[in-house]
């Protein structure tokens, strides 16, 4: 096991999922994809997603967060295995190794996305670094939020977000974050999606937040402040 984790795991994320990654990630090893490559060709699966495979791997393979606050803690730890799909429909492979028994897998789509595989695939993030800022993104409002409200269900509807603006850097597609004046609101509706139990859905909210609360020193160039606070009435 690494504490020392390298540039690559870090370029690319902001000053913030860096300091997370750096506090409290490590790395622990895992296997290599080259000496499988010979016997995935046999499969029918196409070079280039092994490569894409391998380039995961050399990245991001081994490395364990804290646990996400939705999705059991998310992955273990980073990790990937034999893609699977068509040419036809793409192909996915593994994201990492669960933590418990769940319905579904943590995966990587055709197009780098990082998503859940349960009844159907459905992309949280546009990116695996998506999903670390989402990760350092919660740790960080946990820390600093007066209150964290969970809302749930049909509910979810009911929370009024004018005037909220997205946080551009967890790249959200199916899950995604919002910034107010004093809260940030996170919302998980993967489980929702990809099996079908809108009961599922989730929103946390983070409320009483000051400006290094708000933003924990990442600022989006050209964005102006929200305007207002989240009501839930």
């Amino acid at each position: 096991m690494e504490r020392r984790l390298s540039n690559a795991v870090l370029d690319g994320l902001t000053r913030r999922a860096r300091s997370f990654v750096t506090a409290h990630g490590v790395r622990v090893d895992v296997s290599p994809v080259g000496p499988l490559a010979e016997q995935w060709r046999a499969l029918g699966v196409p070079s280039v997603e092994i490569d894409r495979v391998e380039e995961y791997q050399e990245r991001w393979g081994g490395l364990v967060l804290p646990p996400a606050p939705h999705y059991d803690g998310g992955p273990k730890y980073l990790d990937s295995d034999l893609p699977e799909g068509s040419p036809e429909e793409g192909w996915l492979h593994p994201a990492g190794t669960h933590r418990t028994a769940i319905p579904y897998s943590f995966m990587i789509g055709p197009g780098g996305e990082f998503g859940l595989y349960g009844y159907r695939w459905t992309p949280l993030h546009r990116t695996v670094e998506g999903w670390v800022e989402s990760v350092a993104l919660a740790h960080h409002a946990s820390m600093s939020a007066q209150q964290i409200t969970r809302v749930t269900g049909d509910r979810v509807d009911e929370v009024a977000l004018d005037g909220f603006e997205p946080v551009e850097e967890v790249k959200g597609m199916t899950d995604t974050w919002w910034r107010g004046n004093d809260s940030l609101v996170a919302l998980y509706a993967g489980e929702a999606e990809s099996l079908s139990a809108p009961s599922c859905r989730t929103m946390l909210i983070y409320s009483g937040l000051d400006d290094w609360g708000l933003y924990g020193g990442v600022r989006s160039p050209g964005r102006h402040h929200a305007k207002r606070s989240v009501n839930t009435a």
